[in-house]
């Protein structure tokens, strides 16, 4: 493929991506039940979740356990204060929240957090019917005191949620070639301190 090929297809799945905006924008949305969640100050519904705003993004990751997960909210975490400026934003998983806020911190998110435990909510809300605890987000709005699940997507590799798999492509690699891990350090061979209590 040449680079005018490249170029064209580029500016092909550009004019795609605004048409799909266009028919996000105008979904009216369904109106769905005020599920609670856990937090660590205890049990919310899905409204106490919007605060100030009338929109509300939640990011559903499957928790510690998943490197993909992990990957997007680590990119969607540099963009949260950006994203906050337009609408609320949470991170919900199957994890308790004490496990969610341990390893948020040693990620460094900023997220603010929130449990479902696998239960109704993410039966019924995941991002795929029928998926289950899918990794995706979906945007809710507030209408006085009704909640509308306005849009979702799944995340997936080579989705446009993660910035990393255009990189990759670009290099001409892909998800096949590889895989997102929690830390890139490798233990050296001889280890010049001696090695004691190494934690890997």
């Amino acid at each position: 493929m040449s680079n005018h090929e490249i170029t064209a297809l580029q500016q092909q799945i550009g004019e795609l991506k605004n048409k799909l905006a266009a028919l996000q924008k105008q979904s009216a949305g369904e109106e769905i039940p005020d599920y609670t969640f856990k937090t660590l100050d205890g049990e919310v519904h899905l409204r106490d979740l919007f605060g100030e705003h009338d929109t509300l993004l939640v990011i559903h990751n499957m928790g510690q356990g998943c490197r993909y997960c992990t990957l997007w909210a680590d990119g969607f975490n540099g963009l949260l204060p950006h994203l906050e400026s337009a609408m609320s934003v949470v991170l919900v998983s199957k994890d308790s929240p004490e496990v969610q806020r341990r390893f948020a911190n040693s990620r460094g998110w900023r997220f603010r957090l929130a449990s479902h435990g696998g239960g109704d909510y993410i039966e019924q809300q995941s991002v795929m019917a029928g998926g289950g605890n899918m990794p995706g987000a979906v945007v809710y709005e507030r209408k006085g005191e009704n909640v509308f699940r306005k849009n979702a997507s799944v995340f997936g590799p080579g989705d446009n949620y993660c910035v990393m798999w255009d990189l990759l492509n670009m290099a001409g690699l892909n998800g096949d070639s590889w895989t997102p891990q929690f830390n890139y350090w490798q233990r050296p061979k001889k280890m010049d301190d001696g090695g004691e209590n190494l934690v890997e």
